[in-house]
Parts: structure tokens; C-alpha cells; sequence
């Protein structure tokens, strides 16, 4: 029997088994095992040092399994540690991040796919020119607009407080989703949108009955951006919160850069921990989300 023969009658699993078994397949392997270990050592080191006294995270081994594992450090992170002149922990930061992320994610979010169907379907005049505009403010570096956004603020007197940093993650937020809606509903057939037309569809009708619910995998896309960009910011809600809506990164800073007494190390992590729990829980629970929407097609173009 020819070689070719007995390739033809073995098995499919044999046949299945030594495909598996490719170089390019264990290349693809070894890189996502590498690319697991380079970002979930350092959350593992977090973890098992957040719930280690003090005592022994002095005897320097940080991969080390805590002997004596304890809650303390969690406890005193959420509402004990200073973070300033005040010791309360985190949680203020916590309820002021809220505070901040959810009207700007869904004001952003609402405002560019608006701008977005607009300029897909109605094109208004200088829609290309408005586009142009906004993709610009896109890849303008967010250090070069801190002064006059400043400024601007003062005027209306907003600086400083929960509207006005709201107004900035939105102005931030808004060429981003404009060109995320737009590059969506660009991909839709155009029939839908003229259809509907036909039928006596106007602007907004169409927008919330038509588009609005085909417009699931990209809306979720746009949350998950938005949630993180939003809820792991720094400079802007330093520069814009004011003293009494510092989100939870700018409270984490004042913790960790705390510099009179003992540098509690597990306290520090388990203050990291708590607030990056919205981001990393948002994409445990809304991954599969997350690629459904880029497969069909939210991050096109």
C-alpha cells in the first residue's frame, strides 16, 4: 500500500491530532502563553501581596503565597487610608468616579452616534468639512487643550466642578465616537435608511427606531472604550474635578505617593486592585461583546 493510501484511511482524529501539532500552531501557542504571563504576573503579584501583613512583604519574596493571608489591607484601602488630609479611604473616589463616568459615557456615547448617522445617511451641507473637523480634534494631544479649556470654564464658571469635568470627557469623547458610529453605519445597507424614507421616516424616527437598534454591537464597543478611557483617567479630572470630585485614580495617587509613616505595600495594591475592578470587570463580563461588535464591523474603516 502507497504511502498516500495510508494517509487517505487513517483516522480523521490521527489526521486531526498531527495537525494540531503544526510549528505555526505551537508559534501561535508559545506567543499567548507568553502574552498571558507578561500581563497576569504582575496582577498575581498584586493579589498575593494585598493580602500579606506587612511582616511578610519585608522578607522580599513577591511571588511568594501569604502564610497568614488577611482582609486588613482591602479594609483600610476602602475606607481608612489618606489620601490627602483626610484618611477615608478610597471610597470617596469611588462614588465621585461614578459620579463622573456615567453622564459623560452616555452623553458621548448619545452625541456621536447622532453625529455619526447624520453625517452616514442625511449628509448636511459642509458634512465632510465638519467630519475633517472632528477627526482632527481626534489626534490633537488632550496637554496642547488643557489652558484653554481652563480658561473657557472659568468663564462660564464650570471649573472645578461635576459639570465641568463632564463637559471636558465629552468634548474629549465626541470625535472618537463620531468617527466610531460613522464607520458603523456606513457599513449598513444603504436600502434600510432609503426604505424607510419612503415609508415617511424623518430624522429622529428613523434614528430611534431604525438605526438605534441595529446599533447594539458598536454601542457596546463604544461603552467599554469610554468606561476606560473615562474611569482610568488622571490629568484631566486632577485639572478639572476640583478638590471635592477627584476620581478614584487621582485618590489612588495621593495614597501610594503618601509619604509620612510606613509605606503599607498592601495597602497600596489593594487600593490599585479596587480601582481598576470597574475596567477589568467590564471586559470580563462584555468580551465576547467587545469582539461580536469589532466582527461586525463597529471598528471598520
Amino acid at each position: 500500500m502507497r504511502r498516500d493510501d495510508r494517509i487517505a484511511i487513517a483516522p480523521a482524529s490521527v489526521r486531526r491530532r498531527r495537525a494540531t501539532l503544526t510549528p505555526a500552531r505551537l508559534g501561535i501557542y508559545a506567543f499567548l502563553l507568553t502574552a498571558a504571563l507578561f500581563f497576569l504576573v504582575p496582577l498575581y503579584v498584586m493579589l498575593v501581596t494585598s493580602v500579606k501583613p506587612m511582616a511578610e512583604i519585608r522578607l522580599g519574596n513577591i511571588f511568594a503565597l501569604p502564610s497568614s493571608p488577611t482582609l486588613a489591607p482591602w479594609h483600610a484601602a476602602w475606607q481608612a487610608a489618606c489620601t490627602g488630609l483626610e484618611c477615608e479611604g478610597i471610597r470617596g473616589g469611588f462614588w465621585n468616579s461614578v459620579r463622573i463616568t456615567v453622564p459623560s459615557v452616555v452623553l458621548s456615547i448619545g452625541l456621536g452616534a447622532i453625529n455619526g448617522y447624520a453625517l452616514s445617511f442625511w449628509r448636511p451641507r459642509g458634512a465632510n468639512l465638519l467630519f475633517a473637523v472632528l477627526m482632527a480634534g481626534a489626534f490633537i494631544p488632550g496637554q496642547v487643550m488643557l489652558y484653554p479649556l481652563v480658561r473657557a470654564l472659568a468663564a462660564v464658571e464650570l471649573y472645578s466642578s461635576l459639570p465641568g469635568i463632564v463637559v471636558v470627557h465629552l468634548i474629549f469623547g465626541m470625535p472618537m465616537m463620531t468617527l466610531l458610529f460613522r464607520n458603523y453605519y456606513a457599513s449598513l445597507p444603504q436600502e434600510l435608511f432609503k426604505a424607510a424614507r419612503i415609508d415617511g421616516g424623518g430624522f429622529w424616527r428613523i434614528f430611534f427606531e431604525l438605526m438605534l437598534p441595529m446599533s447594539v454591537p458598536v454601542i457596546v464597543v463604544a461603552v467599554i472604550m469610554q468606561v476606560t478611557n473615562i474611569w482610568n483617567d488622571f490629568l484631566l479630572g486632577l485639572v478639572f474635578a476640583g478638590s471635592d470630585n477627584l476620581p478614584m485614580t487621582v485618590q489612588l495617587n495621593n495614597i501610594i505617593n503618601t509619604t509620612t509613616g510606613e509605606r503599607l505595600y498592601n495597602v497600596n495594591m489593594a487600593a490599585t486592585i479596587l480601582t481598576s475592578l470597574v475596567p477589568l470587570a467590564l471586559y470580563f463580563f462584555s468580551g465576547r461583546w467587545f469582539v461580536r461588535g469589532i466582527a461586525s464591523g463597529a471598528v471598520k474603516g
